[in-house]
Protein backbone atom coordinates (compact mmCIF):
# COMPACT_ATOMS: atom_id res chain seq x y z
CA UNK A 1 0.00 0.00 0.00
CA UNK A 2 1.21 3.61 -0.77
CA UNK A 3 1.15 5.70 2.22
CA UNK A 4 0.08 9.67 1.52
CA UNK A 5 0.82 12.59 3.70
CA UNK A 6 2.25 13.10 7.42
CA UNK A 7 1.68 11.61 10.46
CA UNK A 8 0.86 13.62 13.19
CA UNK A 9 3.62 12.94 15.27
CA UNK A 10 5.87 14.01 12.13
CA UNK A 11 3.32 17.19 11.64
CA UNK A 12 4.26 18.04 15.33
CA UNK A 13 7.97 17.30 15.02
CA UNK A 14 8.59 19.21 11.92
CA UNK A 15 6.37 21.94 14.35
CA UNK A 16 8.81 22.31 16.96
CA UNK A 17 11.95 22.01 14.73
CA UNK A 18 10.14 25.73 13.10
CA UNK A 19 9.58 26.87 16.27
CA UNK A 20 13.06 26.18 17.24
CA UNK A 21 14.23 27.86 14.24
CA UNK A 22 12.56 30.89 14.76
CA UNK A 23 13.26 31.18 17.82
CA UNK A 24 17.03 31.45 17.38
CA UNK A 25 16.23 33.59 14.00
CA UNK A 26 14.21 36.11 14.93
CA UNK A 27 16.08 37.74 17.53
CA UNK A 28 18.98 37.68 15.42
CA UNK A 29 17.00 39.51 12.81
CA UNK A 30 16.20 42.17 14.90
CA UNK A 31 19.48 42.77 16.49
CA UNK A 32 20.78 43.27 12.52
CA UNK A 33 17.94 45.23 11.79
CA UNK A 34 18.42 47.37 15.17
CA UNK A 35 22.38 47.70 14.00
CA UNK A 36 21.32 48.72 10.51
CA UNK A 37 19.48 51.68 12.00
CA UNK A 38 22.28 52.61 14.73
CA UNK A 39 24.49 52.44 11.20
CA UNK A 40 22.05 54.58 9.65
CA UNK A 41 21.76 57.04 12.74
CA UNK A 42 26.11 57.64 13.11
CA UNK A 43 26.05 58.21 9.20
CA UNK A 44 23.84 61.20 9.33
CA UNK A 45 25.70 62.42 12.28
CA UNK A 46 28.92 62.57 10.77
CA UNK A 47 27.37 64.28 7.25
CA UNK A 48 25.74 66.74 10.55
CA UNK A 49 28.94 67.46 12.06
CA UNK A 50 30.00 68.22 8.39
CA UNK A 51 27.00 70.63 7.80
CA UNK A 52 28.09 72.43 11.02
CA UNK A 53 31.83 73.22 9.78
CA UNK A 54 31.12 74.13 6.60
CA UNK A 55 28.79 76.60 8.26
CA UNK A 56 31.67 77.88 10.42
CA UNK A 57 34.06 77.95 7.73
CA UNK A 58 31.54 80.22 5.84
CA UNK A 59 30.52 82.26 8.83
CA UNK A 60 33.75 83.66 9.99
CA UNK A 61 34.28 81.19 12.46
CA UNK A 62 30.92 82.06 14.40
CA UNK A 63 28.63 79.13 15.44
CA UNK A 64 24.84 79.10 15.16
CA UNK A 65 22.59 80.68 17.09
CA UNK A 66 21.03 78.69 19.92
CA UNK A 67 17.45 77.52 18.81
CA UNK A 68 16.19 74.07 20.10
CA UNK A 69 12.18 72.64 20.41
CA UNK A 70 10.64 75.44 18.28
CA UNK A 71 7.21 74.20 17.82
CA UNK A 72 5.56 77.18 16.96
CA UNK A 73 5.98 78.87 13.51
CA UNK A 74 8.20 79.83 11.95
CA UNK A 75 10.04 77.05 12.84
CA UNK A 76 13.51 77.94 14.43
CA UNK A 77 16.32 75.51 14.78
CA UNK A 78 20.06 74.67 14.64
CA UNK A 79 19.20 72.38 11.98
CA UNK A 80 17.68 75.10 10.19
CA UNK A 81 20.75 77.64 9.65
CA UNK A 82 23.05 74.57 8.60
CA UNK A 83 20.31 73.23 6.12
CA UNK A 84 22.26 74.53 2.94
CA UNK A 85 24.99 72.37 4.25
CA UNK A 86 23.22 69.63 5.17
CA UNK A 87 21.10 69.63 1.79
CA UNK A 88 18.09 67.54 3.34
CA UNK A 89 16.87 68.04 6.74
CA UNK A 90 16.06 64.35 7.20
CA UNK A 91 19.75 64.03 8.03
CA UNK A 92 18.11 65.28 11.62
CA UNK A 93 16.10 62.30 11.81
CA UNK A 94 17.31 59.55 13.97
CA UNK A 95 15.88 56.42 12.50
CA UNK A 96 14.95 55.02 16.40
CA UNK A 97 12.81 58.42 17.06
CA UNK A 98 9.84 57.05 18.37
CA UNK A 99 9.09 59.76 20.39
CA UNK A 100 8.13 59.60 23.83
CA UNK A 101 6.26 60.92 27.02
CA UNK A 102 6.56 64.61 28.02
CA UNK A 103 4.91 65.65 31.00
CA UNK A 104 2.10 63.80 29.98
CA UNK A 105 1.54 64.93 26.13
CA UNK A 106 3.09 61.87 24.36
CA UNK A 107 5.48 63.34 21.30
CA UNK A 108 5.18 60.52 18.24
CA UNK A 109 8.78 61.74 16.90
CA UNK A 110 10.77 64.53 18.04
CA UNK A 111 11.77 65.42 14.54
CA UNK A 112 7.70 65.63 13.57
CA UNK A 113 7.71 67.79 16.27
CA UNK A 114 10.80 70.20 16.78
CA UNK A 115 12.28 69.28 13.06
CA UNK A 116 15.34 67.31 14.77
CA UNK A 117 16.15 64.19 16.35
CA UNK A 118 19.08 65.28 18.22
CA UNK A 119 18.80 67.99 21.62
CA UNK A 120 21.89 70.42 20.88
CA UNK A 121 24.24 71.64 23.71
CA UNK A 122 23.73 74.95 24.24
CA UNK A 123 26.57 75.92 26.18
CA UNK A 124 28.72 75.44 22.66
CA UNK A 125 26.34 77.51 20.38
CA UNK A 126 26.14 81.36 20.22
CA UNK A 127 23.52 82.55 22.78
CA UNK A 128 21.65 86.27 21.54
CA UNK A 129 19.53 87.77 23.88
CA UNK A 130 18.06 91.16 22.54
CA UNK A 131 14.57 92.64 23.82
CA UNK A 132 12.61 92.09 20.70
CA UNK A 133 14.73 90.45 18.21
CA UNK A 134 13.10 87.54 17.02
CA UNK A 135 16.48 85.69 16.35
CA UNK A 136 16.91 85.13 20.07
CA UNK A 137 17.91 82.08 21.53
CA UNK A 138 14.95 80.16 22.32
CA UNK A 139 14.51 76.62 23.87
CA UNK A 140 10.95 75.16 24.37
CA UNK A 141 9.67 78.82 22.70
CA UNK A 142 10.92 80.70 25.75
CA UNK A 143 14.00 82.69 26.07
CA UNK A 144 17.18 81.07 26.94
CA UNK A 145 18.46 82.68 30.50
CA UNK A 146 22.12 82.70 29.45
CA UNK A 147 24.39 86.11 28.40
CA UNK A 148 24.47 87.06 24.94
CA UNK A 149 27.92 85.75 23.47
CA UNK A 150 29.09 84.75 19.58
CA UNK A 151 30.78 81.63 20.41
CA UNK A 152 33.85 81.56 17.79
CA UNK A 153 35.42 77.94 16.64
CA UNK A 154 38.94 79.53 18.54
CA UNK A 155 37.56 79.26 21.37
CA UNK A 156 37.11 75.41 22.12
CA UNK A 157 40.11 73.67 24.22
CA UNK A 158 38.95 70.10 23.92
CA UNK A 159 37.34 70.09 20.19
CA UNK A 160 37.29 66.19 20.04
CA UNK A 161 35.92 65.52 23.65
CA UNK A 162 33.47 68.44 23.35
CA UNK A 163 29.56 67.05 22.84
CA UNK A 164 27.62 69.71 20.08
CA UNK A 165 24.09 67.27 19.60
CA UNK A 166 23.00 64.02 20.74
CA UNK A 167 20.03 61.45 20.24
CA UNK A 168 17.54 63.26 22.72
CA UNK A 169 16.94 59.52 24.22
CA UNK A 170 19.46 57.71 25.87
CA UNK A 171 19.29 54.12 27.21
CA UNK A 172 21.01 54.95 30.91
CA UNK A 173 18.56 58.45 31.38
CA UNK A 174 15.66 55.25 31.93
CA UNK A 175 13.71 55.02 34.86
CA UNK A 176 15.46 51.62 35.30
CA UNK A 177 19.04 52.64 35.17
CA UNK A 178 18.58 56.56 36.77
CA UNK A 179 16.10 55.45 39.33
CA UNK A 180 16.82 59.39 41.16
CA UNK A 181 16.78 61.02 37.31
CA UNK A 182 20.02 63.03 37.34
CA UNK A 183 19.75 63.67 33.75
CA UNK A 184 16.36 64.79 34.29
CA UNK A 185 13.92 62.41 32.66
CA UNK A 186 12.22 60.24 34.81
CA UNK A 187 9.11 58.33 33.59
CA UNK A 188 7.21 62.06 32.41
CA UNK A 189 10.10 61.98 29.13
CA UNK A 190 12.04 59.39 28.75
CA UNK A 191 11.38 56.95 25.34
CA UNK A 192 13.20 53.92 24.55
CA UNK A 193 15.38 54.64 21.17
CA UNK A 194 18.84 52.97 20.96
CA UNK A 195 18.43 50.07 23.84
CA UNK A 196 22.47 50.01 23.69
CA UNK A 197 23.88 53.65 23.55
CA UNK A 198 23.01 57.14 21.99
CA UNK A 199 25.01 58.89 18.67
CA UNK A 200 26.93 62.00 19.87
CA UNK A 201 28.24 64.54 17.65
CA UNK A 202 31.55 66.58 18.79
CA UNK A 203 32.79 69.95 17.73
CA UNK A 204 35.41 68.50 15.74
CA UNK A 205 32.83 67.20 13.41
CA UNK A 206 32.97 63.94 14.22
CA UNK A 207 30.18 61.33 15.64
CA UNK A 208 30.53 58.59 17.73
CA UNK A 209 27.71 55.56 18.98
CA UNK A 210 28.21 56.37 22.96
CA UNK A 211 27.41 53.21 25.28
CA UNK A 212 28.04 53.69 28.47
CA UNK A 213 27.15 56.75 31.14
CA UNK A 214 30.23 57.29 32.38
CA UNK A 215 31.77 58.36 29.04
CA UNK A 216 28.44 60.38 28.00
CA UNK A 217 29.48 62.04 32.05
CA UNK A 218 32.92 62.95 30.95
CA UNK A 219 31.96 65.24 27.82
CA UNK A 220 32.72 68.49 27.49
CA UNK A 221 29.66 70.83 27.05
CA UNK A 222 31.30 74.15 26.72
CA UNK A 223 34.02 76.12 24.92
CA UNK A 224 36.46 76.15 27.68
CA UNK A 225 35.75 72.51 29.02
CA UNK A 226 33.46 72.16 31.61
CA UNK A 227 32.03 68.66 31.89
CA UNK A 228 28.97 67.19 31.38
CA UNK A 229 28.44 65.82 34.32
CA UNK A 230 28.53 68.77 36.38
CA UNK A 231 25.83 70.72 35.24
CA UNK A 232 23.02 68.30 35.22
CA UNK A 233 20.81 69.79 37.17
CA UNK A 234 21.02 73.53 35.71
CA UNK A 235 19.82 73.15 32.08
CA UNK A 236 22.46 76.01 31.17
CA UNK A 237 25.00 74.00 28.95
CA UNK A 238 23.16 70.67 28.24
Amino acid sequence: MSRNGFTLIELLVVIAIIAILASILFPVFAQAKQRAKTAKCISQAKQIGLAVRMYIDDNNSAWPIFQMYDDQPPHQGVEVAVLPYAKSQDIFECPNDSGGPNAGTPIESYYKRFGSSFRFTKGVFTIINEPGNPSNSQENNAQVPKDQHVVKDGEFEFPAETRIMRDEMMPWASPQQDPGAKYLYGTDYYGKWHSAGATIIFCDGHAEFVTSAARFDEQRVSPDGLKSKDFYSTYLYD
